[in-house]
């Protein structure tokens, strides 16, 4: 019998001894990313697969979501972020959807006291005046009541699309150039960054996707210029703690170079063009 530590959780199962040894083994392996997001693809496939209804493979990726995010908090990472529902996905079926709105309001019903317990702060991106108002509302008294805490951030990307955000960042700049209040020429990298829904929040570290699709889906354009991406077979409804070790192992194993190259490949370059004659440089 597993002896449990009752610190942190948001499962239905306490996290055992031996949970907590892998996750040392895994923080003295490397580094542990800071911002882990995660594109949650395969709900659909996994029930069909399985002759089950798709909101039953939603359901199930419900699961997934609240055992990686104690995951990610027992760790220590400071940002999850969780493609939720895209704007494309508003294409979808309106049975489906309507089945996705009430699934994800009774889990934001449910999970504000676990966020709450554990220190977890709620953030969200994405357009959500489409939302249903009773969402929004519910939506944002999470928000408030999280707005305080100082552990791990959840951010739920809804109603979410990547060049939507980046267009209303574009908007919002145009109206300070329109107002006198900014050069064209003053518009920086870093002014973007700000005028996107998730300022004040690091790019990626490690981008998971689920489900064997090699592709970025509209998610985070702008944030994933220098993200490590993993990719992984198994549906989402499948992906567990023990899958997220391993993607987080794949990360450590990495050289991440931002477009350079290491000092020990630089230096003796750099010692042999000093060596070359004047016209062979």
């Amino acid at each position: 019998m597993h002896a449990v530590d009752h610190e942190l959780t948001t499962t239905v199962e306490a996290q055992t001894t031996e949970d907590r040894a892998l996750q040392g083994a895994l923080r003295s392996r490397g580094h542990v990313p800071k911002h882990i997001a995660i594109i949650m693809d395969g709900n659909g496939r996994w029930a069909h697969e399985r002759d089950f209804p798709r909101v039953y493979g939603h359901r199930e990726g419900v699961a997934s979501a609240k055992d990686i995010m104690a995951a990610c908090a027992q760790l220590g990472v400071s940002y999850l972020t969780l493609y939720t529902f895209s704007l494309e996905n508003w294409e979808r079926p309106p049975r489906e959807v309507d089945a996705l709105m009430t699934l994800l309001l009774r889990t934001i019903r449910r999970e504000r006291k676990t966020l709450e317990k554990n220190n977890i702060q709620l953030q969200v991106i994405g357009d959500v005046s489409r939302l249903p108002r009773r969402m929004r509302n519910k939506l944002q008294e999470t928000i408030d009541a999280t707005a305080s805490n100082t552990g791990m951030t959840l951010v739920l990307a809804i109603s979410y699309s990547g060049r939507w955000e980046i267009v209303e960042a574009m908007r919002k700049l145009a109206h300070r150039v329109l107002d006198g209040n900014l050069e064209p020429s003053a518009i920086t990298e870093g002014l973007v960054s700000q005028a996107l829904g998730t300022d004040g929040i690091p790019d990626p570290d490690l981008l998971i996707r689920t489900g064997g699709e090699y592709r970025v889906s509209n998610f985070l354009l702008w944030q994933m210029a220098y993200t490590e991406i993993v990719i992984t077979e198994g549906y989402w409804p499948a992906f567990r703690r023990e899958q997220l070790y391993g993607a987080i192992r794949s990360y450590q194993d990495r050289d991440r170079r931002f477009g350079r190259i290491q000092a020990s490949a630089y230096s003796p370059l750099t010692h042999h063009l000093d060596e070359m004659p004047d016209d062979q440089h």
